[in-house]
C-alpha cells in the first residue's frame, strides 16, 4: 500500500499544495520561524486576512486552528494552527499538540482540500522537543488518514536533513513508505 504522506526536505512556503499550514502564535500577526516565512511569503493579503479572522473571533487558542487565503503562496489558503508552549510536558501539551494537527486535518477535509502541508508545529521557539513533536505529528496524521478520504495527501516539511530523517524513521517504523 503506497502512503498519503511524504517527507519533503525543503521550504514550505515554495510547495504547491492546497493548503500550507502555519506554525502560528495566538495572536495570527506573524512571527519568527516558520511563521514569519510563511507571512514573508504570502505577502500582505495575509497579514489583512488574519486581521479579519482577529476581529471575527479574536486570539487562535493552542490546538485551535483557522484557515485564511495564501496570498502570494503556491498554496491555495493557509491553516493557521497555535501548538502549546513546552513547559516540561506536564501541562497537556501532548493533547494540545494532538489537537493541532487534528484540527488543521478537519478543516482541511471540511473545505474539500486534497493536499496539505504541515511544519513541525511547536518545535521552534515553543521549544517543544522535536522527536516526542514528530511523534505526535506522525501518530496523529497517520490515524487521521486511516479514517478519513482528505486530505488525500500530507507532507511533513522539513527544514534540515536531521529532523526529515526523524520523520522518515517513525514513518518506517509504522510500515508506512515515504516518497521524498
Amino acid at each position: 500500500m503506497n502512503s498519503r504522506i511524504e517527507v519533503f526536505l525543503g521550504d514550505i512556503t515554495t510547495l504547491h499544495v492546497d493548503v500550507v499550514v502555519n506554525a502560528a502564535n495566538p495572536s495570527l500577526m506573524g512571527g519568527g520561524g516558520v511563521d514569519g516565512a510563511i507571512h514573508r511569503a504570502a505577502g500582505p493579503a495575509l497579514l489583512e486576512a488574519c486581521k479579519v479572522v482577529r476581529q471575527q473571533q479574536g486570539e487562535c487558542a493552542p490546538g485551535q486552528a483557522v484557515i485564511t487565503l495564501a496570498g502570494d503562496l503556491p498554496a491555495k489558503a493557509v491553516i493557521h494552527t497555535v501548538g502549546p508552549v513546552w513547559h516540561g510536558g506536564e501541562h497537556h501539551e501532548a493533547r494540545i499538540l494532538e489537537e493541532a494537527y487534528r484540527n488543521s486535518l478537519n478543516l482541511a477535509a471540511a473545505n474539500g482540500y486534497h493536499s496539505l502541508a504541515f511544519p513541525a508545529i511547536g518545535t521552534g521557539v515553543y521549544g517543544y522537543p522535536r522527536a516526542a513533536a514528530a511523534e505526535i505529528a506522525v501518530n496523529t496524521v497517520s490515524d487521521y488518514l486511516t479514517r478519513k478520504p482528505l486530505p488525500e495527501r500530507v507532507y511533513f516539511v522539513c527544514y534540515d536533513e536531521e529532523n526529515a530523517r526523524l520523520y522518515k524513521r517513525l514513518l518506517t517504523q509504522r510500515g508506512q513508505e515515504t516518497d521524498a
